[in-house]
């Protein structure tokens, strides 16, 4: 099999099985339009000494003639007729010589390649998104064609894993080291997870968290095996977006933000002593009510160690007179 990669998704399928009755056939769908009135249809096929073997075994037992094509490469005795008959429930089989069993008559010229076509585009479909190329196979079968639809989806992991790892220079002069992050945030440590900042834009920022074999978790998680926990890992994300959030306020070491929800998190690989963890995180929309969403993804090298998107809200240390929510709003209005 061969994937040359275009802009649209094309098909090409070769059976040759040096079968004087099949002889070779091809077949193609260019457009996803086709398949229903052209694909769809058509049936399965099996050449008669290979239903033999099927049916000793007690096997195809929903096979008839209405949903397979049955291929007769030999004459056939009239004893044989008569015992294929009966395991169909016909009341009679007839094939005239070399040619298809009971003279079934074939929806297309090339019904068998376009099953064959059938068959890979409902295998192709295990990559689990579309496919931009022209896929050219020669007598394929469902094994081949899973074990080509796994390395398609391995090269396109890859090329996703290479495309959504952004490059950072880690050795930059950071906006905001260690003691400028802790007049933004009120943790302190052991719990300060993140140790510089960036970048840090209108809607996005960037922090790191240097893993050492240092840290207090690595004491219980795992012993003889350190692994980041997912969770300290989300809270050090939460903490970078955190800065971001309140930065949307002229005052923030006046303000606090609190957790409300966390959803879509993915855990794709683990962080462990020595890793440098790159956390990027993205505001989806304005801050509303003091309510704002954020997409985090956490990275180590090109690859990515943790996803999430998080919720949260800000909220006043103290209460002023008044509502701590008006005067959020009017304060982040007044900034813009």
């Amino acid at each position: 099999m061969l994937a040359v990669p275009q802009e649209t998704f094309r098909l090409t399928v070769m059976v040759d099985y040096n079968s004087p009755v099949l002889g070779t056939q091809h077949a193609a769908i260019y457009n996803a339009n086709e398949f229903k009135k052209e694909i769809s249809t058509c049936r399965t096929f099996v050449f008669l000494h290979e239903l033999e073997i099927l049916l000793s075994h007690n096997l195809i037992k929903g096979g008839d003639m209405d949903n397979a094509i049955v291929l007769v490469d030999r004459e056939l005795p009239k004893d044989k007729h008569e015992y294929l008959a009966k395991v169909f429930n016909k009341p009679n089989i007839e094939v005239k010589g070399k040619g298809i069993l009971n003279n079934t008559q074939l929806k297309f010229f090339n019904e068998p390649a376009r099953h064959k076509l059938l068959d890979m585009i409902g295998d192709l479909a295990l990559v689990g998104m579309p496919i931009k190329a022209h896929i050219l196979a020669a007598r394929p079968g469902h094994s081949g064609n899973v074990a080509f639809a796994k390395k398609i989806k391995e090269v396109i992991k890859k090329e996703k894993a290479k495309k959504a790892a952004p490059r950072f220079n880690l050795n930059a002069e950071p906006l905001m080291n260690v003691a400028d992050i802790m007049k933004f945030l009120p943790h302190r440590p052991p719990f300060l997870l993140v140790d510089k900042i960036l970048e840090l834009g209108p809607s996005h920022v960037v922090g790191i968290k240097n893993v050492t074999m240092n840290e207090y978790f690595f004491e219980g998680h795992y012993p003889g095996n350190p692994i980041m926990p997912g969770v300290l890992q989300i809270e050090a994300m939460a903490q970078t977006g955190g800065i971001l959030a309140l930065k949307s306020v002229p005052d923030p070491e006046d303000y606090l933000a609190y957790f409300m929800k966390i959803d879509n998190v993915r855990f794709r690989n683990q962080v462990v002593p020595g890793d440098t963890l790159v956390f990027r995180l993205e505001m989806s929309g304005e801050i509303r009510r003091g309510i704002f969403v954020m997409k985090g993804t956490a990275y180590v090298g090109d690859k990515i160690a943790t996803e999430a998107e998080l919720m949260a809200q800000i909220s006043r240390k103290k209460h002023s007179n008044g509502s701590a929510i008006e005067n959020l709003t009017a304060k982040i209005k007044s900034k813009k």
